[in-house]
């Protein structure tokens, strides 16, 4: 009888081992735009949960083109399909999931403040919703501080962003209170989509004398005709990341976007695997900010940058 029992022990032992083993997880995401930043984050995420769960995780990434309304088509398909966690990849695409779900985990990333995004008060670092995520916010007063460290003797910032993301808006508003106390003047040039950045990227040009832009979709995806405007008129630009940068800056406090991507899915496994609650879970920031600096157009526009800048590579 004991032997009998022992079997069936060890039967059902393999059984639940088996089991636990052939569980699978889909995971949705649902990316705003293709730019170098945004690219790089899911990539780092899709790496992060390949090598912990194998084939045992499946992703259906959608890339909305920039257009909010098809993120909320997007993620209403997820959540039609029932997939197990939606990874969303910038501010729009966080917002249509909230409004999608309340029940599926999400976690977001490239989303700057958290609490702008979801209209809410008395932030604690959390949501206490089923929203968690990782913050691509680098530091704005040092953002101000590179600026003043390489432009001193300007007057006018002009501060190029698009009206229709919220987290470009909250970092002008910080950073032009830094450069205000630091004796800048500010002016804000708004464009609505890509449709007219040239015209606005212009209109900067002809009252700045340096331009900064925050991490924002619209401009990372627009960075070749915001060079065509600014090269020839010979303004530099400071950037909120990396990829702006490259484009069309010449120098930028940069997180890497990969990194937090691959930390969005290093919490992903723990909701996932280990029941994390998303509603309790931090918001996670990237670990490193880098100085970098574009050595083509810091070259051609007479720019020298101190010795602890690191060349963007590429």
């Amino acid at each position: 009888m004991k032997k009998i029992l022992a079997i069936l022990t060890a039967t059902l032992l393999c059984l639940g081992v088996c089991a636990a083993a052939e569980e699978t997880y889909t995971v949705g995401i649902c990316q705003l735009v293709q730019h170098v930043a945004l690219d790089a984050a899911t990539q780092g995420f899709e790496d992060a949960l390949t090598e912990k769960l194998g084939d045992a995780v499946s992703f259906d990434l959608q890339n909305a083109s920039g257009d909010s309304n098809t993120c909320s088509t997007i993620v209403n398909t997820f959540v039609s399909s029932g997939v197990d966690l939606i990874m969303a990849n910038a501010t729009p695409a966080l917002q249509a999931a909230v409004a999608a779900t309340g029940d599926i985990p999400i976690l977001g990333t490239s989303v700057t403040d958290y609490a702008t995004a979801l209209d809410m008060e008395d932030w604690t670092g959390a949501t206490g919703i089923n929203v968690s995520g990782t913050s691509d916010l680098a530091p704005l007063n040092e953002q101000a501080e590179m600026l003043h460290e390489l432009f001193p003797d300007a007057v006018n910032v002009g501060l190029l962003y698009c009206s229709a993301e919220p987290n470009s808006k909250y970092q002008v508003d910080v950073i032009s209170g830094c450069l205000t106390e630091m004796g800048y003047t500010c002016t804000e040039y708004t464009f609505a989509d890509s449709n007219d950045v040239a015209s606005v990227a212009q209109s900067a040009c002809d009252g700045s004398d340096v331009i900064y832009i925050p991490t924002d979709n619209t401009a990372a995806s627009c960075t070749e005709a915001i060079r065509n405007v600014v090269e020839p008129a010979a303004k530099p630009v400071i950037a909120g990341e990396e990829g702006i940068c490259a484009g069309c800056g010449v120098a930028t406090l940069s997180i890497s976007y990969y990194d937090l991507g691959y930390a969005t899915g290093e919490m992903a496994y723990e909701v996932l695997v280990n029941g994390a609650d998303t509603s309790t879970l931090p918001i996670g920031f990237a670990p490193n900010v880098t100085k970098e600096y574009n050595a083509e157009l810091c070259a051609l526009l007479g720019i020298e940058v101190p010795a602890d800048y690191v060349a963007i590579e590429g």
